[in-house]
């Protein structure tokens, strides 16, 4: 699995008034550090720009290139299709990912397209006009019965569409957590060549800073259990980089090693962590075994529970 740089997000304060100055050191800097901290692409979301769409998303672009070059793949996260036009226009062909297009009709009748035009990866969100289906099986078919044959209808290949099965936090849409790693696991084994992504971040929208790195991190190593491609996640988050390493080398070395490798064990085979896995006297796994109950649905999340 390899990360999308997610820092470059409007939601950022100081990413918002560092687009409305134009401060492009702060852009330099930033684009600089993910790479260098081991991002493969660059998220660019700059919101809806209804106005300045076109001009912010093209000097943005200008600047990120001015720190990291033209080799590294970047994704244009808006919802404003000519910013998108903008920016994918200005990188070389094969390094541009348009996020995203929806499976609602008018963003399926207008994005796939200029993903064909400017030779980019597609982003694929398996929601509709009625919202984000409850199960996976809801979300794959979604992905099936109008992402697919779309982009095989405007001639994109499959290897350069992405689905994304939508990632929902634990504080208030636990339930459907469990949901988007079934809903992977299900598209790695149709037999198409699609790539999948997640936005991993936002399992943990709305918890408490403190408590987010551990969720984030624990449900990247049940994502990638199940076959996950990408995740759109933080690349300066050393401890997740660290989780991702012990999983993909299976490091079993120290203890929390064998406690993530058994979860992506259990998470492969559609089982799961049991008490007997985890040394209750250790603080480290039990927040990990705790964070796992959450996350499975299993315990009603409490910002105390995950505390105490």
């Amino acid at each position: 699995m390899y990360i999308i740089g997610e820092n470059i997000h409007i939601i950022s304060p100081k990413v918002k008034e560092a687009i409305a100055n134009r401060d492009g050191a702060f852009f330099v800097d930033l684009a600089r550090k993910q790479v260098e901290n081991g991002a493969m692409v660059l998220d660019l979301n700059v919101g809806p720009q209804k106005k300045a769409g076109v001009e912010v998303m093209s000097w943005l672009v200008d600047v990120v290139h001015e720190a990291v070059g033209t080799d590294v793949t970047l994704s244009f996260d808006t919802t404003n299709l000519a910013a998108i036009k903008a920016g994918v226009a200005k990188v070389p062909r094969g390094k541009g990912i348009i996020n995203s297009t929806s499976a609602e009709a008018e963003r399926l009748e207008a994005v796939p397209p200029v993903a064909v035009e400017f030779g980019a990866k597609l982003i694929g969100l398996t929601m509709a006009k009625e919202g984000i289906p409850v199960s996976a099986e809801s979300r794959v078919s979604l992905a099936l019965e109008k992402l697919v044959p779309r982009c095989e209808e405007v001639g994109l290949p499959l290897e350069n569409l992405i689905i994304d099965p939508l990632v929902l936090t634990v504080k208030g849409c636990q339930e459907f957590v469990p949901q988007c790693v079934e809903a992977v696991r299900i598209l790695k084994q149709c037999g198409l060549p699609v790539l999948t992504n997640a936005g991993l971040s936002n399992v943990s929208n709305q918890v408490p800073p403190d408590l987010r790195p551990l969720i984030n991190r624990t449900y990247a190593v049940m994502l990638m259990a199940a076959g996950l491609d990408m995740a759109i996640a933080d690349p300066l988050d050393q401890d997740l980089k660290e989780f991702i390493r012990i999983v993909d080398q299976r490091d079993t070395a120290t203890p929390v090693g064998k406690l993530l490798v058994t979860l992506f064990d259990r998470t492969v085979a559609s089982e799961e962590v049991t008490p007997d896995d985890v040394e209750m006297s250790d603080p480290a796994q039990v927040a990990i075994w705790k964070t796992i109950q959450i996350l499975l649905n299993k315990v009603i999340y409490a910002d105390a529970y995950l505390n105490v």
